[in-house]
């Protein structure tokens, strides 16, 4: 199929043209798309059906596509003890044009809308039960196993990226060795979850990948409001107590310091006063 989206770069789903993406996967499906429904992120799609499921649509660089594949959203339905949407079915085809390929993935509807934004500017109501809810997903998701390999921004981790995201922004003087690799979602932010009742739904890049990286995700996206940073901190303290989890805090933290970041970034100053103490930590051993 040939799409008017330009060759293998990096393409941005929210301002290029779709139109086509959307039919073909409504032939594909037998579905209605929703006009009004429709949620445009940098690389996927959503939309409600007139079947009263969703669809959530994604393109993807052939390079960007690892051994396990990637079909994320239809492995985590075998997971137990999680609440995420139950996933129906879905349809995969390649770009004739271009070395893309794109999926459709429908799913149940969401319980509710979603937090908000990756990175959030102002505190959400959250009742005691949403975090009871995520915390016992996380728990559950932590405690099964699986042969696939997170992917946090479609970038497989791996013992040697967490070294380098690490080393690149702070000093030596600490062991950066992972202890401990469980299932993890990946991209856990607030974008990713829904409210009031919770659910956790974008499962493209979950697998095994260093205890904690779920928590400090969730908690950098936090940082711009500290209360709820702190809340994050307190929920999953045993995750973020591990030394697994201090790695994982200077391996998010990486991400807001590092050579990208953005001056005015309100998560700069809170990042790097914890970072600090994190550094300190693991070089007193």
């Amino acid at each position: 199929m040939t799409l008017s989206v330009s060759t293998g770069r990096t393409v941005d789903l929210r301002v290029q043209p779709v139109d086509q993406v959307l039919d073909h996967v409504e032939r594909s499906l037998q579905v209605h798309l929703l006009p009004d429904t429709v949620i445009r992120k940098r690389r996927s799609v959503g939309a409600q059906t007139d079947r009263g499921t969703w669809v959530r649509i994604e393109r993807r660089l052939l390079d960007k596509i690892t051994d396990q594949g990637w079909n994320g959203s239809e492995c985590a339905a075998q997971l137990e003890g999680i609440a995420q949407p139950e996933w129906q079915g879905c349809v995969v085809w390649r770009d004739t044009n271009e070395p893309v390929m794109w999926r459709a993935d429908e799913t149940e509807l969401l319980p509710g809308a979603p937090v908000g934004t990756a990175v959030l500017s102002e505190a959400p109501e959250l009742p005691d039960e949403w975090w009871q809810a995520l915390n016992a997903s996380l728990d559950a998701l932590a405690a099964q196993s699986t042969r696939r390999v997170a992917t946090p921004d479609t970038v497989t981790i791996t013992q040697s990226l967490v070294t380098e995201c690490i080393r690149g922004v702070f000093p030596a003087g600490f062991d950066t060795t992972v202890e401990r690799w469980v299932p993890t979602h990946a991209d856990l932010n607030w974008a990713n979850v829904t409210a009031p009742a919770f659910s956790l739904f974008d499962w493209e890049d979950w697998g095994n990948a260093p205890q904690g990286l779920d928590a400090a995700s969730l908690w950098a996206s936090s940082l711009a409001v500290p209360a709820l940073a702190d809340r994050v901190w307190r929920e999953r303290r045993s995750d973020f107590e591990s030394r697994d989890g201090k790695l994982m805090t200077l391996f998010v933290c990486s991400k807001i310091l590092g050579p990208y970041a953005h001056p005015e970034d309100p998560r700069l100053k809170p990042a790097r006063r914890v970072a600090e103490k994190v550094v300190d930590e693991l070089q007193a051993g």
